[in-house]
């Protein structure tokens, strides 16, 4: 499959999962015959081009679905790059109106991280919930839901993964720790002892990699994570798709896609390292994840207190979001109401 057709094929995941209906998608999709910079009828310049016509009726939060898409898989190019800032324009004039949603910029080692959140500095510090997508997803896809959670009662914070739009750190072996690092800057503004992680994809890695030490993480909930055999598995990598490989090297700074999983191997977590995560994880499979391997349900199987959710669909699971969600945040509130179990036991697969 060559890059233009990968970029469709994902674009009908990701604008779906921002709400998008697929006919809306098919048709923008239509008018795209190329991925070169500067043509009228490339993939960012006709997804700009309705992420504008989006705005102009004042429909801002759809603008911002397009413009992500404009930028999609990652701000490689001008072009790229300005449909990277009007889609944060475009939020900003969305979560203005709406109210309730407050814009964060917070330094840490080795760049600044920029966020939205939901319910910090409550008379009574509210539990955190920190939400993350993966290598391609901007904050203000997720951003939409903070109000939600704001009203089930958690301070919320939707951020970017490492390299992915507003975030300036490189990903590395040492990403995970931007999560203990975020936890510390919102100490006091949020009970976080008490923190939930929506994670999803590679971010998933990053948290289940940061809960070994920080007890502060005391539940995560993620889609389609790597684990260890992602990063390791030789015989998988021809199947990774092309668009995933440029953007891990886009964010991790890799020349090539030698240099690029040589460096992913220091990444990889193992079954001693899963052991020490005691904590609920929750965690969705997809059975035909093309980026994914099944492999990694083994190395998962060694985590104390696991429950995986399998959908018969593609990496992502876009053919199932309403029940995937559904059963994610059903089992945020009863992770919550339940101690977390401290021996080990079998896993539970549920499909």
């Amino acid at each position: 499959m060559d890059y233009l057709a990968e970029l469709k094929e994902f674009a009908l995941l990701h604008g779906r999962g921002q709400g998008m209906a697929p006919r809306r998608i098919a048709a923008v999709l239509e008018q795209i015959t190329n991925d070169t910079e500067g043509d009228p009828d490339s993939w960012a310049a006709t997804w700009t081009r309705a992420g504008r016509a989006a705005a102009a009726r004042g429909r801002h939060l759809d603008a911002c679905a397009h413009f992500a898409l404009a930028r999609f898989p990652h701000h490689g190019d001008p072009v790229r790059q300005s449909a990277g800032r009007l889609l944060v324009s475009a939020f900003d004039t969305w979560r203005r109106r709406k109210g309730g949603i407050e814009r964060l910029e917070l330094p840490l080692a080795g760049g600044t991280l920029a966020c939205y959140a939901t319910g910090l500095d409550a008379p009574r510090p509210r539990p955190l919930i920190v939400v993350m997508g993966g290598i391609v997803s901007v904050k203000e896809q997720w951003a939409p839901i903070l109000p939600l959670l704001g009203r089930l009662g958690f301070a919320a914070v939707a951020a970017e993964f490492p390299g992915v739009g507003e975030n300036t750190l490189r990903y590395a072996p040492d990403s995970w720790q931007l999560f203990p690092d975020l936890l510390d800057r919102l100490a006091g503004r949020a009970k976080v002892s008490d923190t939930s992680m929506l994670t999803l994809s590679f971010s998933g890695h990053l948290a289940l990699r940061a809960a070994i030490d920080d007890r502060r993480i005391r539940r995560i909930l993620t889609v389609g994570a790597p684990v260890g055999a992602f990063f390791t598995d030789a015989d998988w990598r021809p199947r990774v798709p092309g668009i995933t490989v440029d953007t891990l090297c886009r964010l991790t700074g890799a020349v090539d896609e030698t240099a690029l999983w040589k460096a992913l191997a220091d990444h990889a977590l193992d079954e001693e390292q899963l052991g020490r995560v005691r904590i609920p994880v929750r965690y969705v499979a997809s059975a035909r994840d093309e980026i994914i391997p099944a492999d990694e349900q083994r190395l998962l199987g060694a985590l104390p207190d696991l429950r995986v959710k399998t959908y018969d669909d593609v990496h992502g699971s876009p053919g199932h979001l309403g029940a995937m969600r559904r059963w994610l945040f059903a089992q945020l509130l009863l992770t919550r109401t339940r101690p977390s179990l401290t021996t080990k036991r079998t896993p539970l697969h549920t499909h």
